[in-house]
């Protein structure tokens, strides 16, 4: 923020030190630079948090149109042919291609079905397009691409088809990977961020934190102490296991971009009700909270490939848990919150001090480039 011109000029003297300040006056101020009003991309229109939002709101969803896509969840869902199905794509830029506990290509494959999975729905086929830059090693794209079908092995999906360009060198980055999916919705399941109602029980399936940081010390050359691994994984499995214990599962969304922080708000403003948080239930691993303490970094903000929440009513929520606590995947699952009637389209965090913060959208993204 800034003062209106002449401001400074006309800043009273210093009052005594007896004498109470008056209270400042911000009606003529005015913020440099308005969210709308950016002339340019920049990268937190990425980031999946505020700017991200506005790029769909203003430019994207009003020039495409259409009743599907005004849902605007992790996947579309359509009907065709009597079969419920769930269609989404997703485009992967990380840098560096490879980092512990995973690459691009797994990435690739698990960003998409996961999206899917986000729906209830089993992923069936994949489409994969390779953007390739120009100088880019033939030993590093074998790498990838056996990667990427090592991991649509493990999550029972097929690569159906695909695509490739190549690009100059210095347009690029080595490579970039796009994958849609496709997927069935299994019959009586209906899962979608408005379904969340006050009462509901928030569930995160396991530690937080762990994809953004790994990739953080990897392409900063920063050291920890420990090595941090990225929880890449494809969380089908774990939702099928979920949906055998209650079909009536009202919400599930992996918070990538963005963290817990965005998923949250974006499942709070789409069903218009609060999120309250228990800031100490949340499972932060040591490692990560000691990472972000050190580059100043809040959790809730940084990026999962592997770990998803659930909205689940609470007279289902501690067979879902315990259900979830025996799948390898959701053996760290915790219990973090509630969903309210109060302050709708808000999460808010209890603090172990008891104290109450706002956690809001984020602006852009802590970590850019992480998937």
């Amino acid at each position: 923020m800034r003062p209106p011109a002449g401001a400074a000029a006309s800043r009273p003297a210093a009052a005594p030190a007896d004498t109470a300040a008056p209270a400042p006056d911000f009606s003529g101020w005015t913020c440099p630079a308005p969210l709308r009003d950016l002339p340019r991309i920049v990268m937190g229109h990425g980031g999946g948090g505020a700017l991200s939002a506005e790029l769909v709101e203003h430019i994207f969803a009003p020039a495409f149109g259409g009743r599907t896509l005004s849902a605007l969840g992790d996947s579309a869902h359509l009907e065709l042919g009597g079969a419920r199905l769930a269609f989404s794509t997703d485009s992967f830029v990380v840098r560096p291609l490879f980092f512990p506990g995973g690459s691009i290509g797994d990435l690739a494959v698990n960003g998409t079905v996961n999206d899917l999975a986000m729906s209830g729905a089993r992923a069936a086929y994949l489409s994969c397009g390779f953007i390739l830059e120009e100088g880019v090693s033939v030993a590093t794209v074998a790498r990838v691409a056996h990667a990427l079908g090592d991991a649509a092995r493990t999550a029972g999906v097929e690569v159906a088809t695909g695509d490739t360009k190549v690009v100059e060198t210095g347009h690029g980055d080595g490579i970039y990977i796009n994958t849609a999916g496709i997927g069935l919705i299994p019959d009586g399941v209906d899962i979608r961020p408005e379904r969340a109602v006050p009462g509901d029980v928030v569930i995160v399936s396991g530690p937080i934190g762990q994809h953004g940081v790994a990739i953080l010390s990897v392409r900063e050359g920063l050291e920890f102490g420990v090595e941090i691994q990225s929880d890449c994984a494809a969380l089908g499995g774990l939702v099928r296991t979920m949906l055998d214990v209650t079909k009536d599962v009202h919400v599930l969304r992996d918070p990538t971009r963005g963290g817990m922080a965005a998923a949250l708000n974006e499942i709070a403003k789409a069903a218009s009700v609060g999120v309250v948080l228990q800031e100490n239930r949340l499972p932060v691993p040591p490692e990560v909270a000691n990472a972000c303490a050190i580059l100043g970094l809040d959790p809730m903000y940084v990026a999962n490939e592997g770990k998803l929440v659930a909205f689940v009513p609470r007279e289902d929520a501690d067979a879902v848990l315990a259900a979830m606590r025996a799948h390898p995947l959701g053996s760290g699952a915790a219990i973090v919150g509630e969903c309210v009637a109060d302050h709708p389209g808000m999460v808010v965090a209890r603090t172990a001090l008891g104290g109450t913060r706002v956690v809001d959208l984020p602006l852009g993204e802590q970590l850019p480039r992480i998937c």
